[in-house]
């Protein structure tokens, strides 16, 4: 069940919202809470109901050897050894996700290494199994930390499964999540924050339907050609998915935090206008800010200990070797390893930018930083090595480069010849027929939206209840509504 759905849109979030909020008004609260976690895995259900009883035990095994953990940290002597026990919740998580995630991959690393033939197995990457194993395992480092306080089975479990972050985040962390369900204030029904959710779900779904799914048909036109791309093409084609995913993963992570308001819970924001960035440091406290603090929290930090003594070239170290696994975390593939390591490589030349004291003006900074996360998102979203290496060369004119037939009635004859430039129909490929004058323009309004104007998040800060601003909203839901015809997945619903 998508969020961009009719069936979720007009049947199961007011449904679930009418009872849930029927329920708090009865002072029902633990049939409240019983609801909304049956509703969650009802609704993780909706793809493939096998899985269910994966997402089940996941909660039921990682909730019992966190409290064995919280048990072993009060008693002394001990039964058994805390470290044993944690480091077979840890391997427990990790083999479960390498099962589904990492098995064919690995399968099909040692075909292609070695010369064999190892048949690789028919294997469904159950749906959000990154985000709730990860979510997991921090509560597991925690428990052996002994930072866990809240240990209630329905809070836990309605922690993993609370159906807005499900599937694609944001991460979340349980003691954000556990004591909003025992608040007292979030226990009763507050019409602001179904307001204002409402907004922000409105807000993220026009960001999905009419902007990112825009931009996805002139993506996938210049990615899944077989044709290599000449140099306009690819740059617009490169951009067009760099637009798209934001809007996509920022658009769900709208609509996530928009419903969780309508339920009285403040899940974390996870998108702060990263396109502004002007350096890499800066784009990563923007962009997919929950991973961010997961990867410094779980990754990077625990590295540094592991070295005898914290340096400046061990902090570079760790912070390349955090960005590595991240981009293993991303996606069972080549290009995923190769984008986490040229941006831990791109976090290291940063901070020793930093360490020097270099200047940059912020127009520099932020062309370089956009262009080279442009650059490495053709790794994101191409399917082999050798077809982001072909789509780079375009990029940088390797392939050929055809101009429009208008520069060419210009230039002089010899010039073009002396340059190998051709001219002729040199946006169509991409554009599927659409109106090239219709495709820039909407780059164009995505570079002003993304790079220029104010947040999701910073607009909620400013409306206010009005005439005006309800008839607004009332016709970006008309438009989105109307768009949903041509309902797509969101891009992180693969990770």
């Amino acid at each position: 069940m998508l969020f961009n759905s009719f069936e979720f849109i007009f049947l199961f979030l007011p449904v679930t919202l009418l009872s849930y909020l029927i329920l708090l008004r009865l002072r029902l609260i633990i049939a409240a809470k019983s609801w909304l976690l049956l509703a969650s895995l009802f609704f993780y259900s909706w793809w493939n109901i096998k899985y269910l009883p994966l997402i089940l035990v996941s909660i039921l095994f990682n909730y019992t050897v966190g409290n064995i953990l919280a048990e072993l940290e009060k008693r002394t002597p001990r039964m058994l050894s805390k470290r044993c026990v944690f480091v077979f919740g840890i391997t427990s998580n990790i083999l479960l996700l390498g099962w589904f995630k990492y098995l064919n991959f690995f399968l099909d690393s040692v075909n292609g290494l070695i010369g064999c033939n190892m048949p690789l197995l028919k294997i469904i990457l159950p749906l959000g199994i990154s985000f709730f194993t990860i979510t997991q395992i921090a509560f597991l480092v925690d428990a052996y930390e002994g930072l866990v306080e809240e240990r209630n089975l329905l809070n836990y479990a309605l922690f993993v499964t609370f159906f807005p972050h499900l599937l694609a985040g944001p991460i979340l962390h349980h003691s954000d999540m556990m004591p909003q369900f025992e608040q007292m204030k979030n226990k009763v029904i507050n019409w602001k924050n179904i307001y204002f959710g409402l907004v922000l779900f409105l807000l993220g779904l026009f960001k999905k339907v009419v902007i990112a799914d825009t931009f996805s048909v002139w993506a996938s036109a210049g990615f899944d050609t077989a044709q290599p791309l000449t140099l306009i093409p690819a740059w617009l084609s490169s951009l067009s998915y760099t637009f798209q995913l934001y809007f996509d993963f920022s658009g769900y992570s709208d609509m996530a935090v928009g419903i969780g308001w309508m339920f009285n819970i403040n899940l974390p924001i996870n998108f702060n206008s990263p396109y502004k960035a002007t350096g890499i440091i800066d784009f990563w406290k923007r962009w997919h800010i929950t991973l961010t603090n997961f990867i410094t929290t779980y990754l990077y930090t625990p590295i540094l200990r592991s070295f005898s003594s914290i340096t400046f070239s061990h902090m570079l170290m760790a912070i390349f070797l955090s960005m590595l696994i991240s981009g293993i975390w991303h996606g069972a593939g080549w290009t995923y390893i190769i984008w986490g390591g040229m941006h831990g490589l791109a976090l290291v030349v940063n901070h020793l930018w930093k360490r020097n004291k270099l200047y940059m003006p912020s127009f520099f900074g932020w062309v370089i930083t956009f262009s080279f996360v442009n650059i490495t998102f053709v790794f994101f979203r191409s399917k082999t090595v050798s077809g982001a290496i072909s789509h780079i060369k375009g990029m940088f004119g390797q392939n050929g480069i055809i101009l429009p037939n208008a520069i060419g009635r210009l230039l002089p004859t010899h010039i073009a010849e002396q340059y190998n430039l051709h001219f002729g129909n040199w946006i169509d490929n991409i554009a599927f027929g659409t109106n090239s004058n219709q495709m820039l323009l909407c780059l164009l309004l995505a570079i002003c939206i993304a790079c220029y104007s104010r947040n999701t998040t910073e607009i909620i800060k400013i409306i206010r209840p009005s005439y005006l601003f309800v008839s607004l909203f009332a016709l970006l839901a008309i438009i989105s509504i109307a768009c949903t015809s041509r309902t797509s997945e969101f891009i992180y619903f693969n990770f």
